[in-house]
């Protein structure tokens, strides 16, 4: 049996519309690239004393840089108390914020694990 001239006709159109959308992709493309703006940020935090009887130390975060490794760089030694504990304590040193979270050149206070 042979295929209805319609369905070939069909399938000829959309076979058509696919090498287009194809092409219009990769010549034009979808997504604006051109005129995006570049925006430059700096994020500030306020570092005032907080209110704990951790000891604490303020160090500004490098990029590449985590809560245990800024820690650990200033104890020159490896962490002596388990992560949870380094995790609550930067929690009550820096309210509202998340050691997952922390901003490159934004400046935190660290739990003091040297006295």
């Amino acid at each position: 049996m042979e295929a209805c001239p319609m369905k070939k006709l069909f399938g000829f159109l959309f076979a058509i519309l696919v090498v287009y959308v194809i092409y219009f992709d990769l010549s034009v493309g979808t997504l604006p690239a051109s005129n995006t703006k570049r925006v430059d940020a700096k994020v500030e935090t306020v570092t005032k004393k907080p209110k704990t009887d951790i000891h604490s130390f303020e160090a500004e975060v490098q990029p590449g840089e985590t809560v245990i490794s800024i820690v650990e760089h200033e104890l020159k030694k490896p962490l002596p108390v388990s992560i949870t504990d380094l995790i609550e304590d930067f929690r009550k040193l820096n309210p509202g914020q998340t050691p997952e979270k922390i901003q490159i050149g934004a400046t935190y206070h660290f739990p003091d694990y040297s006295k």
